[in-house]
């Protein structure tokens, strides 16, 4: 069966015995947090755990790296639409040791792209058009040193509340053991 016929098949049956009661919430985060952090797999379920959080607790934004590229993109409007609408007061961006980020080969990326259909011409002509595809697919050298950097984009944004704490950590995806990078308090 193909994976999207699966799961519709079990949510038919997920939904018949009400299991979604147990899940029932506010969409307002009862620890008033608003978390980043990787779409690694090995952090769907740790990092909660590891956290002691529960469904309603925070709200969570999930990219590659657990980056802000840049101060007027999604996972920033996000960030600040969790400040403003959604009661969260404070951000913790999280990322984790032995990430994906950290290894990526943009260029070997664009030559999978290419093998997967897509055409030259394309690339070409997104080159062209200012958008420098190896520097945007590129990841980076050290989570540290991205988690301070996110953490600083967030930090000096202009739209965001003064006196907002913005915490960076970094997770280890074996362990769930939390190392703190910078403190929000301090």
């Amino acid at each position: 069966m193909e994976k999207l016929y699966e799961i519709l098949a079990f949510n038919e049956t997920f939904v018949e015995n009400t299991e979604y009661e147990r899940y029932q919430t506010s969409k307002f985060p009862n620890k008033k947090i608003v978390v980043l952090t990787c779409m690694d797999t090995r952090l769907v379920e740790l990092l909660p755990q590891a956290m002691n959080i529960k469904n309603g607790d925070i709200k969570m934004i999930k990219n590659a790296g657990a980056i802000v590229s840049h101060p007027f993109g999604s996972a920033m409007k996000s960030i600040l639409v969790a400040l403003y609408e959604l009661q969260a007061e404070e951000v913790m961006v999280i990322g984790h040791y032995d990430c994906g980020m950290s290894q990526i080969d943009s260029k070997q990326m664009i030559k999978h792209m290419k093998e997967r259909s897509i055409s030259e011409e394309v690339i070409n002509t997104l080159e062209h058009s200012g958008i420098p595809l190896v520097e945007w697919l590129s990841g980076f050298e050290s989570v540290e040193e991205n988690v301070k950097h996110s953490v600083q984009v967030i930090k000096n944004h202009p739209l965001l509340p003064k006196g907002t704490p913005v915490h960076g950590l970094i997770i280890d995806p074996h362990t769930g053991r939390l190392d703190l990078i910078v403190d929000g308090y301090k």
